[in-house]
């Protein structure tokens, strides 16, 4: 894979797709800039490289309509005031007037295009609207990590009608992580998975099991593995549907000689609301009714254990419903167990870094991916398509 240092930058229109799909409130005031943040590194090798900086990104769904609550005018802004530069929005993504802002560009100037999601062909990786973007532009940089397991017309097209192009510094970073983590480890490895679901994740548990020495499974989705051995998980959410591909999973794992932690205690509630009644329960004696909404304190000792020797630790999912404080105590126990571990350690998935976060232990963990379902690719074991174009 090119990197953004392999090129000749200088007087070129650099276009690059970044992920400044950022979160706002009511009054389209930015409410966290940590994407915009990221991509600063690779923003600022290409001015210091004199080029033309040529912005792309998406905004929330506006499903191919130009939604101007989904507009990008807030970002460019903010970023015009990180950089201390003027950042000109253009009207699109495509057409004369935008060709025309970027034909009259002046090295170290930039240039954001208006949400690529206003129009529906970029979903569609259309390729005649992935020339039209194109050919503004003599180099294409990907730098967004988050959307390239997508195969959309920014991510895969436009790079097919671009000669130069290679990955920016926030991907080569992401994949760098990635492969230390799961190609490279140093050992033990251990794998943290939680979440609501087995179905969305069993690529990845099954890819994993060939390379993790354990696995921690929490969640809802050790409810259905809980199940599967014949425990009664009451009212929890399960998936019934998996149990016998859980038990399989488990016989496989033995198999492998792949030690699999599961909880041991919970704690249940009588409905999913933050004021419902709560108890500290084993994992035989789930009132019926009742559903298991955390993890118990003896499980958070038995995972903290489980971590102790581990040298490398990666990390997708909850331990329970950390939204809600009555049910938060076990993922926010497992965020300093992870943080104050000698491991290297990854997170990836909204939730995960939502949770951390949360923690206040954000600068302990060694890295934070900024891709949910970019990262759960890669753990299934499959390439990412906007990677792959790279080297095409």
């Amino acid at each position: 894979m090119n990197t953004i240092r392999d090129l000749d930058l200088s007087g070129k229109r650099v276009l690059v797709r970044v992920d400044f799909n950022v979160p706002m409130d009511t009054e389209r005031n930015i409410t966290d800039d940590i994407r915009i943040r990221m991509a600063l590194p690779t923003i600022n090798y290409i001015l210091d490289k004199g080029a033309k900086l040529i912005l792309c990104s998406h905004m929330g769904r506006p499903k191919g309509e130009r939604v101007m609550d989904f507009s990008l005018a807030p970002a460019a802004s903010h970023l015009a005031v990180i950089l201390g530069l003027d950042v000109r929005l253009a009207p699109g993504c495509v057409g004369a007037e935008s060709e025309s802002l970027v034909a009259a560009m002046q090295p170290g100037e930039v240039i954001m295009l208006e949400n690529l999601r206003f129009h529906k062909e970029e979903t569609e990786n259309d390729p005649v609207f992935a020339e039209q973007v194109a050919r503004m532009a003599d180099v294409y940089i990907n730098d967004a990590f988050a959307v390239s397991h997508r195969v959309h017309a920014s991510v895969v097209g436009i790079p097919k009608y671009v000669s130069e192009k290679a990955a920016g510094l926030l991907l080569q970073t992401e994949m760098d992580f990635f492969h230390k983590a799961m190609d490279t480890p140093v050992r033990p490895l251990v794998a943290l998975v939680g979440g609501a679901k087995v179905s969305s994740k069993l690529g990845a548990l099954e890819n994993m099991l060939d390379k993790v020495d354990s696995m921690i499974i929490g969640g809802a989705m050790a409810n259905t593995f809980l199940k599967s051995q014949g425990v009664d998980m009451g009212a929890s959410k399960t998936e019934d549907d998996l149990l016998e591909t859980a038990r399989e999973f488990v016989a496989k794992a033995e198999g492998k000689g792949v030690k699999l932690y599961f909880p041991v205690d919970f704690v249940a509630a009588d409905s999913f609301a933050a004021n419902a009644v709560t108890k500290n329960v084993t994992f035989r004696d789930i009132p019926a009714g009742w559903m298991a909404l955390d993890i118990g304190p003896a499980s958070t000792v038995y995972f903290q254990e489980a971590l102790t020797d581990a040298r490398t630790i990666v990390w997708n999912g909850p331990m329970g419903a950390f939204e809600m404080d009555a049910f938060a105590r076990g993922t926010m126990a497992m965020c300093q167990s992870v943080a104050s571990s000698h491991a290297l350690s990854i997170t990836g998935g909204g939730d995960s870094n939502a949770a951390v976060k949360k923690s206040g232990e954000s600068a302990n963990i060694s890295y934070m991916s900024t891709g949910g379902g970019a990262f759960l690719t890669l753990m299934e074991g499959k390439t990412l398509p906007g990677v792959e174009v790279l080297a095409a």
